[in-house]
């Protein structure tokens, strides 16, 4: 059967191979896995692909697979993770090698009740461990308790029965496979506490010592309208031998007043264990043998005495015979008429008579049915609201008026984050969406913030089209942009976000993104020509000077200046300086003297002193408004000058090297 399953030998969320598959109930798969990335063995419960297009059927499961797994306890299957693959939705838990209690129960057909209560001690303190979480498993039966190979018990499905009976009780075998076991509040109202886990597991005690439920009919409503109109009975009669304790801890746990049974598995656990100390290590084979004497057909007596009423059997229990007592077993069918007058009935009268017992009992169990139907109705659906089952992800204020139309009460709670709703709708309801809830209660609805925070990537530096992929990626969308200068960040790139890079903000807050429009072209006007244009160089522009004579300039000083102070530039954009032309003595084309530099000084001719005299070239060029530096050693002549000609600005310095 596990070859033709899809999901054998797939690989889950990338990290989970499905190799077998253990189970199918009426809400999930079980299959075994392995975990490649820590290789172990794992259990995967799978949800049915109808189910988990129920988003709001996916939404309880998840909430409650989170509450299952912080359920640490050595008798509780443990749940690792909960994750979603495409269409399916699972559970990843412990797997416990072995079988199911209802596996051992169809082998053995009941325990011994020194059996019974070891078992059920394991399994009360899981539910205590439940219970004082201030969980409730509502669905406690054989099915759910695993026996390990090494004989420990664990109890399963913690969570998922909760989510399971908040869904719509309509669907097939979501309520059929568990009705034996309902507390009776469970079938009027539809409410459940630790005290209804308490019943279950009064019920599921009957049923390890007595081998069948004790409320059997061929109809689950049926079933359910004894839980509520019979009482559990007392094993021993179906059992004899057991001790009367034994008795009590079923009768008392299976109370129809919950305020009578232990208040939660925690205090029933106690009372299991003080009974199991104090039962005789043999009564197991003492019941057993009981039982076995109860059972065997005793031998038939031989026949009566000419003249005597022969003997009748008759059976009851399951398997039980005995033999009647001649003398009580009265006339034989037929001896007496239908007003025991000792008229012989006819063939037509007993026909007659059947035909009318029949017409009755039909119309009697019509009747039973109509008034078990109503009553059953207004229990459980007609003094009651539902709250509405597509409210998840609608606006909250929709959601409101929806609930007030409907007679409901409603209250807002704080938002949370959630990565299945967006912000502003409705992530959650208390009740759950279509709970029902007594006429007129208050419904608590809690908004989404939004999905869960992350950090903001990094894309400094990159293009919007870059920029807006990365964003993506990690869930979030760009929202406004904007320019700004940058002198280090090249035109068109960004800058920076909002929010920055690192900060955590829910995917649902678009990211703000500044680009860079280029350099600022600087204010260079009144400006050293030279000096401005090789600041410009400096940035990576290419820089023309035009100069050009300007009156009342002063000289060598930038004129105008394109592009205009403030526009943005980038590396290689073309710039053009207008620099005044210096204003000279003698402008000859090349031959230019007494220049002005634009410092208010002139530039005179530099005369070549190379080998005058040292006292003679330094006296020379003092005269010419120049300073003389000498250096040197030995000699009194100049071998060397700098500079040996051309012009330079007066007061300026020239250097003489004297040689021999």
């Amino acid at each position: 059967m596990t070859g033709a399953d899809p999901l054998v030998g797939r690989v889950l969320d990338g990290r989970y191979r499905i190799e077998s598959r253990v189970a199918r109930g009426g809400m999930a798969t079980v299959y075994v896995a392995r975990d490649v990335r820590l290789d172990r063995v794992i259990a995967i419960k799978v949800m049915h692909p109808a189910l988990a297009a129920d988003e709001d059927f996916v939404a309880r499961f998840i909430d409650e697979a989170k509450t299952a797994a912080a359920l640490s306890h050595p008798n509780v299957v443990a749940v690792y993770d909960q994750r979603t693959d495409g269409e399916h939705a699972f559970l990843v838990m412990e797997y416990v090698p072995g079988r199911t209690l209802r596996e051992l129960l169809n082998e053995r057909g009941r325990l011994g009740p020194r059996a019974a209560l070891e078992i059920m001690q394991p399994v009360l303190a899981a539910l205590g461990a439940a219970h004082r979480a201030a969980l409730v498993h509502r669905d406690v039966k054989p099915e759910n308790v695993l026996i390990a190979e090494d004989g420990t018990v664990k109890v399963a499905d913690f969570g998922l029965a909760r989510a399971e009976s908040a869904s719509k009780l309509t669907k097939t075998g979501l309520i059929i496979g568990t009705v034996g076991y309902l507390a009776p509040e469970q079938v009027l109202s539809g409410k459940a506490d630790v005290r209804s886990d308490v019943y279950a597991a009064g019920v599921m005690l009957y049923e390890l010592l007595t081998g069948h439920l004790p409320h059997r009919a061929d109809t689950a409503l049926a079933v359910a309208y004894k839980h509520v109109n019979e009482v559990v009975p007392a094993p021993s009669g179906e059992v004899p031998g057991l001790p009367r304790r034994v008795d009590e801890l079923v009768t008392d746990a299976t109370s129809h007043d919950p305020g009578r049974r232990p208040q939660d598995a925690g205090q029933y656990l106690a009372e299991v264990a003080d009974v199991a100390a104090g039962l005789p290590r043999d009564l197991d084979r003492r019941v057993e043998e009981a039982a076995h004497r109860e059972t065997s057909v005793l031998e038939t007596p031989a026949p009566p005495a000419a003249g005597q009423a022969a003997g009748r059997t008759a059976e009851f229990g399951a398997g039980r015979t005995a033999v009647l007592d001649p003398s009580a077993a009265g006339p034989p069918p037929g001896a007496l008429g239908d007003g025991g007058y000792g008229q012989p009935r006819t063939r037509t009268d007993r026909a007659i008579g059947v035909l009318t017992g029949r017409y009755v009992l039909v119309a009697l169990g019509a009747v039973a049915a109509v008034i078990l139907g109503w009553a059953l109705w207004y229990q459980t659906s007609g003094q009651y609201d539902h709250v509405p089952e597509k409210i998840i992800g609608m606006k909250v204020e929709a959601a409101r008026s929806k609930l007030k139309h409907g007679g409901l009460d409603v209250q807002v709670a704080e938002p949370v984050f959630d990565d299945r709703v967006r912000k502003g709708e409705v992530a959650r309801s208390d009740p759950p969406p279509g709970a029902r809830v007594a006429k007129g209660r208050t419904v608590t609805l809690t908004p989404s913030r939004g999905r869960t925070p992350r950090d903001v990537p990094d894309v400094q530096g990159k293009s919007l089209d870059e920029a807006r992929g990365i964003l993506r990626d990690k869930g979030f969308t760009i929202g406004r942009t904007s320019t700004s200068v940058s002198q280090t960040v090249a035109k068109d790139r960004v800058i920076s976000t909002d929010p920055a890079a690192g900060d955590k903000v829910s995917p649902d807050e678009p990211v703000s993104v500044v680009l860079s429009s280029g350099m600022s072209m600087p204010d260079l006007v009144g400006a050293n020509g030279e000096s401005a244009a090789n600041q410009l160089r400096s940035l990576g522009l290419d820089v023309k000077v035009d100069r050009r004579k300007a009156e009342g300039k002063p000289p060598n000083t930038v004129i105008s200046q394109d592009p205009a102070q403030g526009t943005g530039v980038s590396r290689g954009d073309k710039v053009t300086l207008v620099v005044s032309k210096r204003e000279c003595l003698v402008d000859a084309g090349p031959f230019q003297f007494g220049c002005d530099d634009g410092g208010g000084k002139q530039e005179v001719p530099v005369p070549n002193m190379t080998g005058r005299d040292v006292d003679d070239a330094k006296a020379a060029l003092k005269d010419s408004g120049f300073n003389v530096n000498v250096t040197g050693f030995g000699g009194d002549t100049v071998r060397f000058q700098s500079p040996s000609g051309g012009q330079a600005p007066r007061g300026s310095t020239i250097t003489l090297v004297r040689g021999p």
